[in-house]
């Protein structure tokens, strides 16, 4: 029986392009496949039909023989294999939706990265803002003791896994639909342990800890991240290993707070010398600096030491270190110390509300929003 021309039994034009091939191949393919019709020879031999047409056309060198030569020009390379057998419906999936769903079915196991590992590394104010190295312990998987990481008992080198074949990938089907997923089995690795390491169960790995030595910059901050590439957890059937994030985590500080590359702190000072002016000692991070205070200080005012503050990671120049002065009031005070107290407080009595600017101002405030009550 003679063959129809392979353009018409995909009822495509010869000056076809690969999508239109495809498309015309999936629907007529869809439309005769065994499985939708049971006990239909004829959709049988024009699914047969069908798919040897486009085995033909979708190859660029025998399309090209087929074009020049008829059927003559690949019946010698098509009799092992493009009209025999109807086929399962997975080779659709393989043939037109590769790209989709063939990832590593036939080309070997897949290679599977490793996992990427966090780790929050305290330290100090100090060693963030001078930078530092630290030895850390990571939790890993490392190298079974026992078996020496072969995963087997004896030793051997593991067997083919003869559920995929050594490939790693099996097909499901479920109607007319056919997917790849990993084997479950070996797990993707194309291998299995006929005697597994009782310790590791034949993956040839356990759980352990390694030490990494991390070099915090200078300048680092709470919430920065430092990244060791290759550091993370081993790769699968020789993918690469995974990546380790340091988190830094900078303890409080029982003086400075940090905001950005400035330091802040706060003064105390005691009331003799916020009232008539001095000078104190105050601590940096390269050591102590004087603070000239002026009479008259109030709580709450803010002195700047320029170049005092911190060299951001990132670049830029060094910030400062911003100082709050609060004025404490005195305690524990002795007879003649209140008796002195008493005496100054009358003293101020009359001068008004010369020597107490801000509560003048408070109590105007406290007067007006009064009166607003009674009127509203």
């Amino acid at each position: 029986m003679a063959k129809r021309d392979y353009y018409e039994v995909l009822g495509v034009d010869r000056g076809a392009d690969d999508t239109e091939l495809k498309k015309a191949y999936r629907r007529l393919a869809m439309k005769y496949h065994p499985d939708r019709n049971p006990g239909d020879t004829e959709a049988e031999e024009k699914f047969k039909e069908v798919k040897e047409a486009f085995e033909i056309l979708s190859d660029g060198q025998k399309r090209s023989a087929y074009d020049q030569f008829g059927h003559a020009g690949v019946d010698a390379s098509a009799g092992g294999g493009f009209g025999g057998g109807a086929g399962g419906f997975g080779d659709i999936f393989d043939s037109v939706f590769g790209d989709i769903f063939g990832a590593g079915g036939r080309g070997g196991t897949r290679a599977y990265r490793g996992a990427d590992l966090r780790y929050d590394l305290e330290m100090t104010l100090e060693e963030a803002v001078s930078g530092t190295e630290i030895k850390i312990r990571v939790p890993t998987l490392v190298d079974c003791d026992t078996c020496d990481g072969k995963g087997s008992r004896s030793g051997r080198a593991p067997d083919t896994c003869n559920t995929c074949g050594g490939v790693g990938q099996v097909r499901m089907q479920q109607g007319f639909f056919s997917v790849q997923q990993t084997c479950p089995r070996c797990r993707g690795s194309g291998k299995t342990v006929s005697d597994p390491c009782a310790t590791c169960g034949g993956s040839g790995k356990t759980r352990g800890n390694k030490t990494i030595a991390v070099k915090v910059p200078a300048g680092v901050d709470n919430g920065d991240r430092i990244r060791l590439s290759g550091e993370g957890e081993p790769g699968q059937n020789g993918g690469p290993p995974g990546d380790l994030y340091v988190n830094v985590v900078v303890k409080p500080h029982p003086i400075f707070t940090r905001e950005e590359s400035d330091l802040r702190c706060e003064v105390p000072i005691d009331f003799a010398t916020a009232a008539l002016g001095g000078e104190l000692e105050v601590p940096t991070l390269e050591g102590r600096v004087v603070l000239k205070i002026p009479p008259e200080t109030q709580t709450g005012k803010m002195f700047r030491l320029r170049g005092k503050g911190v060299r951001s990671v990132r670049g830029g120049g060094v910030g400062d270190l911003i100082c709050r002065v609060a004025v404490e009031t005195p305690v524990n005070l002795n007879k003649e110390q209140k008796e002195l107290l008493q005496s100054f407080r009358d003293s101020l009595s009359g001068g008004g509300t010369r020597h107490s600017p801000r509560a003048h101002s408070w109590l105007d405030g406290v007067k007006k929003f009064f009166e607003e009550m009674k009127f509203s």
